[in-house]
Parts: C-alpha cells; structure tokens; sequence
C-alpha cells in the first residue's frame, strides 16, 4: 500500500510539471472506486489552471483556480503523467486532461482509491478533518504521544497506525520506527514511558525521511510518478525479514499478527 512517503515522492514528482497547466476534460471510465468518484467531475473543473500541489496524510490535494481534487492512492492506485495519444489501459479509471496534450491517468486495480472534488477547504472535508498532526510537522513529538497514549491498552504498534493520533505511519513505516526506537509492538501504549515515546518520535521521522530520500518503498502495485518503483526496501530492517537474523544483533527476527497486520521485531532489541 503505498504510504506517506510514497505520497510525497509523487506529489513532489508532479508537482514539476502540473502548476500553470489547464485543465480542457475530464474522462470517467469508472466511478465506483472505495468511495464514488464526484458526479460531473469534468464540468467542476474544466477550464481551471492548476495551482499548486500540497498533501495531507496520504491524501494528494491538486489546488485549482475554485476548488480541490483530492486523490488518495488506496491499497493499489498510482498517477501516471502520459501522453494524450496514449489509450486506456485495464484498471485505469480517470484522465484529468491537459491542453499541453498531456493527461493525469489515474489507475487501481482494487478499487480502494478516491478521485473526489470539493470547492471548499480541503481540510474540512469529511475524509481529512478528524485526521491527527503530520508526523514530519512541528505538532508531533514524544510529549505529544506520551499525552495521547495515556490510558490506552492498544498495542503501540497499533496506537501508532491510528490516524487519529498520527498520519501517515502505515504498516512499514511503523515496524521499522518501533525497532529502531527499540519498543516490542505488542507493548501496551499506556506502559511506554515519556522517554521512550521521545525516542520514538525521533525514529519515526528519521524512518520517513530516510524512506524520502530513496523515493519510497518498493511495493509490488506502487510506482512513482515517473513510473518507477521506491528503493527504501533495500534498507528495510525489520519488515518482511521474519526468520533472518537481525541487523544489530544477530537473532532472528520474528512475525507476529497484531490486530489485522503482520509486526516485524527483535525480541532482543525490541523490549
């Protein structure tokens, strides 16, 4: 599934050819994605210049002259910027198109994506406004967790994946902070103490920019916008290396189920 950082490496790849562009169409081949694509899509943007391009959680928001698309990538979706020469492939769901013969292709072979349109401020809309503090901004930190957690009994892992807490940690992200900040997943977040929780916080930043700066995680349905995979897998520490030995101290990392998602740890680094 592609994650924050996958995200941002495709907001900041478009973000260099989109700004300035207007919009001529908008082609619809499919609207029942998780949520309806917006009814008369074409007709609320047609005309428009876009602005900018900006992202909240895994949410990408397309600033026109009146208004926002929003696209959210789901477990499979990706962006494509492709010549209008080019046909429709299988699974490719929406064309925003550009009077520089180019179109913004959007494809998702499951279907969990969103392409939706507001002409109001994004971040109230019904899918953004409860979400928590971003995890590379100034509002998150270890006190800011610490506060949070108190009383909770979900697993930490768990407590971290909550959007409601913070955005944009997913599965990945999550196992490899937690080891690098060297707290066991199944740990109840209430127990984790105000130090650990600072360290973590300087974890998960460190993991999401690292995984920026090498363009995202390679996943099997995530391209960037150029079209190629992320190489953050090559650093991977933990996730999907159950069995082999870890990295710091040579015992074999273990997987376990927590919730619906698999946890990648050390037991021995991992307390």
């Amino acid at each position: 599934m592609p994650e924050l950082p996958e995200v941002e490496t495709v907001r900041r790849g478009l973000a260099l050819h989109l700004p300035g562009q207007r919009i001529i169409d908008a082609v619809v081949r499919e609207r029942h994605l998780r949520c309806p694509v917006t009814r008369g899509l074409a007709n609320k943007i047609r005309g428009q210049r876009i602005e900018q391009l900006d992202r909240r959680a895994k949410y990408l928001l397309i600033r026109l002259e009146r208004g926002y698309l929003i696209y959210h990538l789901g477990m499979s979706g990706s962006l494509h910027l492709v010549s209008s020469k080019q046909k429709a492939k299988a699974h490719e769901h929406v064309d925003v198109c550009f009077a520089n013969h180019k179109i913004l292709r959007f494809r998702d072979p499951r279907k969990f994506g969103m392409v939706l349109w507001t002409a109001d401020n994004p971040l109230q809309h019904e899918r953004l406004r409860a979400l928590g503090p971003e995890p590379l901004g100034h509002d998150f930190n270890g006190a800011y967790l610490y506060q949070m957690s108190r009383r909770r009994t979900v697993a930490i892992k768990n407590f971290l994946m909550d959007n409601r807490v913070v955005v944009g940690v997913g599965n990945i992200y999550a196992n490899e902070a937690l080891f690098v900040a060297g707290i066991h997943p199944t740990k109840a977040a209430g127990q984790v103490t105000k130090s650990s929780y600072e360290r973590l916080a300087m974890s998960v930043r460190a993991v999401l920019n690292d995984a920026l700066r090498h363009g995202g995680t390679t996943l099997r349905d995530f391209v960037s916008e150029n079209g190629q995979p992320g190489y953050f897998k090559q650093s991977l520490k933990v996730y999907q290396r159950d069995g082999e030995k870890c990295l710091v101290c040579g015992n074999l990392i273990r997987c376990r189920r927590i919730g619906q998602r698999s946890a990648f740890y050390c037991a021995n680094c991992q307390r």
